[in-house]
């Protein structure tokens, strides 16, 4: 009922809104922006009609689509994208018209552009805060380790958005745990987005064509995670002609195939990259090393076909598999699936249409092979969804609604044994849930000064049975068991969640912003680790577990200067988190069927301010990012009852990226960091038991790692141009150029023939690591 009145009263004000439009004869331009080249669609192109002081402008959708409505008459249409040649031409708008267009890539650019291709000052106009779109052709000169370009690692260059570890691809955004980030790729969500233990992510950078970051004030169309969205959208394929590209590093290769199945109608594009440290390990004479399993694969491919201008379906698919071994001890294998079947339908020059149906699943296996401690412990999670989404061009309005139901199963721990093992069997029952939400937002350009994006979600989570439900008291004890049948309704969790931005512009170089938001989660994990790990443990909201719930306020300001060729902003924020989720003292979260019992609740702050300083375009670019933050927890069972920090909890973070195209073949880059260490445990004291020093710990993340400080350095030559399809590139890197060991843990343990005293050994993985690719392309 209360969201049945929120809607009449939106729809109302929508009216409202948009009465002064009947007034006088108004038509629609409308269609969609595609790469001459490739035919792929562009997204966040900027198109804009003109006629004296009469301006209007939009931007593409995440499907190419734009539609502008304006009064009746003559108008100058201009088209432009970054590293594209505009188009300008005179259109006479005297009906509804459809125009389709296509932008040819620039000629071989001088200089290197650090933006993707959105409307040059969006970010100054735009009513969103905190978003960030990533360039996918800038990943080619930040380096990284092992020289493997990756989402994840440069995601944690910008403000607001902390690395997981050294070399590691875990992150987190302003305060929110690494189980609070969406991650998704064509709409399906991915679970763990790392390839061995971390280091590398499950985006191969050569299938991936758009990355937007939404760090608050998120859209009323993603909703299941408090602190961030991560939006990746894989290539659709070349629909004009076959191509192909790769590359060959020291620890991995990969290669992509796209061309069309029939030529402008429909592509199809496949891409697959493999480690193959374990075919070294296999050539090596240390019998020690010989056998052992260390590798990963991955493989994107997507399928189009366009049935005519209004109708355009696509499938694509995910896989990725990683193995970790060590001969006669132990195996690690764990892996994501996903599949997305899309229709893009147009049903008039204002209405946009987009239904999907979605398969995700994220499962892992460990074993034990020795004879007498052997076992197989398997996991999985996964999803079925089924997503309605439209987008209606009014005006001053651009209005989104959809509907989104998620139903969700989650195998927590099943343990195999053989007949002779010292391990029992074990299957902890499996848990059912379904996640329903509906949105309604509108962004409204109310004046030249003035714009809006509002909106509300509404979303309703249910755990289902079969199964037995228990709960429990602040001890851990059980206090009522209640048995359900398949499909039963265990519990109910209904909840609002408002979002509003504003941005108010002074002029096209100045504006000032501010947000709101609400989001809540009902699927969390349960680790001991910083960042998240293979054997991490997913849990439902359930009778013990409620939804996590975060409200975000945010404030900034934003300016270009230099015709858009140096952006700054500035933001602050603060978060408010309910219902978070701690681990009790000495907790056992594995192959627990009661580990809700090991749990403790409370709720967590976080606040900060980030300033971001870029210079766009030219031979020398790039950008520092400084974020001054704190993120602390408070639970009634540690530490008092007193706010601590979180483990995620850094006061500063500082990053500088330079990029410098020198000639036409070759580009330098570099990139600095530096960090505040980590929050964390250290022990108190230590007692002796039975000849055994155990050591005992009070406060929780009281002291802190050794600051973090990095430099890395690449430089890419590009080979002769022949006139010729064929295109080549080599890239050197060099990781932690300076070899600083930075600290990855600290141990703390008694000193060699005297117990009595302690000392703490720093755990650092990487010195300097320097890395060499081939680059090809045809």
């Amino acid at each position: 009922m209360r969201s049945k009145i929120l809607l009449s009263l939106f729809c109302s004000l929508y009216l409202f809104c948009s009465l002064p439009a009947f007034a006088q004869k108004r038509f629609t331009l409308s269609g969609t922006v595609r790469d001459a080249a490739t035919g792929e669609t562009l997204i966040g192109a900027s198109v804009k009609i003109e006629a004296g002081t009469n301006r209007i402008g939009t931007a593409t959708n995440a499907y190419g689509f734009y539609s502008l409505t304006s009064a009746e008459g003559n108008y100058t249409l201009t088209i432009s994208y970054i590293s594209y040649q505009p188009i300008t031409q005179t259109i006479s708008l005297t009906k509804n018209t459809i125009l389709n267009l296509e932008l040819q890539a620039g000629a071989e650019l001088k200089e290197v552009v650090v933006r993707a291709g959105e409307r040059k000052n969006e970010n100054v106009r735009s009513a969103q805060m905190g978003v960030e779109q990533l360039d996918m052709k800038l990943l080619d000169n930040i380096p990284v380790l092992f020289g493997e370009k990756d989402v994840l690692k440069t995601i944690q260059l910008l403000p607001g958005v902390k690395s997981g570890g050294e070399g590691n691809t875990g992150f987190f955004v302003r305060g929110g745990a690494s189980d609070q980030n969406l991650i998704l790729l064509d709409e399906a969500t991915v679970y763990n987005s790392s390839h061995l233990l971390g280091f590398f992510s499950t985006f191969n950078a050569d299938a991936i064509k758009n990355v937007e970051l939404y760090k608050g004030g998120m859209p009323a169309q993603y909703g299941g995670r408090l602190s961030s969205v991560l939006d990746v959208k894989m290539d659709d394929g070349n629909n004009k002609q076959f191509s192909m590209q790769g590359g060959l590093g020291l620890i991995s290769s990969r290669l992509k195939l796209e061309g069309p199945l029939v030529k402008g109608k429909s592509s199809f594009m496949i891409s697959g990259r493999r480690t193959y440290i374990d075919l070294l390990l296999k050539a090596s004479p240390d019998t020690a090393i010989k056998g052992n399993t260390l590798n990963f694969y991955d493989l994107n491919a997507k399928v189009n076909y366009k049935f005519d201008d209004k109708n355009t379906v696509y499938l694509s698919g995910y896989f990725g598999q990683d193995n970790i071994g060590i001969k006669d001890l132990f195996e690690n294998d764990w892996g994501n699936t996903t599949g997305t079947l899309r229709w893009n339908h147009i049903f008039n020059s204002r209405l946009f249409s987009n239904t999907s149906l979605i398969y995700n699943k994220y499962n892992y296996t460990i074993k034990l092979l020795d004879d007498v401690n052997n076992f197989t412990a398997t996991s999985l999670i996964r999803d079925y969804n089924i997503k309605q989404d439209f987008q209606y061009f009014s005006n001053a309005h651009t209005l989104r609604f959809g509907v989104q139901a998620t139903h969700h199963r989650i195998a927590p721990s099943d343990i195999s044994t053989s007949a002779g093992s010292s391990f029992n069997p074990l299957s902890i029952e499996n848990r059912y849930g379904l996640e329903t939400s509906a949105y309604v937002s509108d962004e409204y350009v109310v004046n030249s000064h003035l714009n809006l994006l509002y909106g509300m979600r509404v979303s309703l989570f249910s755990l289902l049975g079969p199964g037995t439900f228990n709960s429990f008291d602040a001890g851990g004890n059980i206090v009522s068991s209640s048995a359900y049948g398949s499909g039963k309704v265990v519990r109910n969790y209904f909840n609002l969640e408002p979002r509003f931005s504003a941005s108010y512009v002074f002029n096209d170089e100045n504006s000032v912003k501010a947000s709101y938001n609400r989001n809540t989660q009902n699927i969390h994990i349960l680790s001991n680790s910083g960042s998240s790990s293979p054997t991490d443990q997913y849990v439902m909201s359930s009778n013990n577990i409620r939804p996590e719930i975060a409200d975000q306020v945010a404030l900034g300001y934003f300016k270009n200067i230099k015709d858009n060729t140096y952006e700054f902003s500035g933001e602050i924020y603060y978060k408010s988190m309910q219902n978070q989720i701690e681990y009790k003292n000495a907790a056992r979260l594995i192959a627990n069927a009661n580990v809700e019992s090991q749990l403790l609740f409370g709720k967590g702050r976080a606040y900060g301010l980030e300033l971001y300083a870029k210079k766009r375009t030219g031979k020398l670019n790039g950008w520092i990012s400084y974020t001054l933050s704190r993120t602390e927890r408070k639970f009634d069972g540690l530490n008092n009852g007193n706010y601590f920090a979180a483990r995620q909890d850094r006061t500063h973070d500082l990053a500088l990226v330079g990029i410098y195209k020198a000639g036409k073949r070759w580009t330098f880059s570099g990139n600095y960091i530096y960090s505040t260490g980590n929050a964390v445990t250290y022990p108190a004291g230590k007692y002796q038991v039975g000849g055994l020093t155990t050591f005992f710990y009070t406060e929780r993340n009281a002291n802190r790692l050794p600051y973090t400080s990095r430099l890395d350095l690449s430089a890419t030559l590009e080979g002769k141009d022949n006139g010729k399809r064929f295109r080549s590139s080599w890239s050197f890197g060099l990781y932690n150029a300076l070899n600083r060991k930075n600290p990855y843990s600290i141990d703390f343990q008694d000193v060699p023939g005297d117990p009595t005293r302690t000392e703490a050994v720093q755990t650092a993985l990487f010195g300097i690591i320097p890395s060499i690719t081939w680059n090809f392309k045809f």
